[in-house]
């Protein structure tokens, strides 16, 4: 092993992935261990520890850093998650500082929209481009900004929630309490949400017989199958929330003028074949008259994403 060796670390409610990754943004040594979110601190730091320790056995002499991907609310500046609603064991918690005293290497922790961003900017589809905006659509929406090639937090660390911008005052309340987040009306979770209700209310489609008769099994996987089989009813849901997206993301070019958006995230594969549209409709609702110029690319990195942006902290 050699210094251009960084480790990512992908903390999540569930499991605790790392990897090794090296200058070029590949991965390598990945391993995934449960993480004990509901006992006490020290065991869900001993999970951390224990995937760093299988990707790196014999010690971080040959790394440069660790990165962290961890549930936010957190400060990225002092390492130390605050307030996590996935992680209840951790509140106020000094993970940087926890991990660097078991490892002599720096230790940087943010959360995993804005590490992604990072790491597709550095590594990924962004490569090239030093201001991003990078959005993961999956259960919920995600984002992150990279302006001159670095991360923006903010004055206190908490900017990049552009999941939680709404375009719908008189929309559905948002888990966060607002209405008409883009996260409650165009995630994957509020795709399969909609087929559900439309199908429930007597709408034919071939996602009944897909769900095996059961409109509440109805996933935003099988909506992406049926619209893909030519079903209209699927095929409606994708394109009207693929208007939403295209009013969101106008929103995001008026304000922030990034050279390229990125789009990742579990769901993201939803919307595929509906990106010419978001690029055609777009244009029409900015008051940005270059719009049309600014790439809207797939992400490079799936399911590791966060162990990329990990590394990316330290790169």
């Amino acid at each position: 092993m050699n210094k251009s060796l960084c480790v990512g670390v992908d903390v999540g409610g569930t499991k605790v992935a790392a990897g090794l990754v090296d200058s070029n943004g590949e991965i390598s040594a990945q391993v995934r261990v449960p993480m004990v979110s509901n006992s006490s601190a020290d065991e869900g730091l001993n999970a951390v520890l224990s995937a760093i320790a299988q990707v790196i056995p014999r010690g971080t002499d040959g790394v440069r850093g660790i990165g962290i991907c961890a549930p936010g609310p957190l400060d990225p500046d002092s390492g130390v998650v605050l307030n996590p609603p996935n992680v209840p064991c951790w509140r106020n918690f000094p993970l940087a500082e926890s991990v660097q005293e078991r490892h002599s290497v720096p230790v940087k922790v943010d959360n995993d929209a804005n590490a992604a961003a990072l790491a597709e900017t550095r590594w990924g589809a962004a490569r090239g481009y030093q201001n991003v905006f990078y959005a993961t659509i999956g259960t919920g929406i995600g984002t992150g900004i990279v302006f001159d090639g670095k991360i923006y937090h903010g004055r206190t660390g908490s900017a990049g929630e552009g999941g939680h911008v709404s375009i719908d005052y008189r929309g559905p309340i948002c888990g966060c309490g607002k209405p008409g987040c883009i996260e409650i009306l165009a995630s994957g979770t509020a795709i399969a949400q909609r087929a559900r209700q439309e199908v429930a209310a007597g709408a034919k489609s071939s996602m009944l017989e897909l769900a095996g008769g059961d409109p509440a099994s109805i996933t935003g996987e099988i909506v992406r199958k049926a619209s893909e089989s030519g079903d209209s009813l699927a095929a409606k849901i994708l394109g009207e929330t693929t208007e939403m997206l295209a009013l969101w993301l106008s929103n995001i070019i008026d304000l922030l003028d990034p050279e390229v958006i990125v789009i990742g995230g579990g769901a993201a594969a939803l919307y595929r074949p509906f990106l010419g549209k978001l690029r055609e409709r777009i244009p029409q609702f900015t008051v940005n008259p270059r719009a049309d110029e600014v790439p809207i690319i797939s992400a490079r990195y799936g399911a590791d994403s966060g162990i990329a942006g990990g590394a990316a902290l330290c790169a």
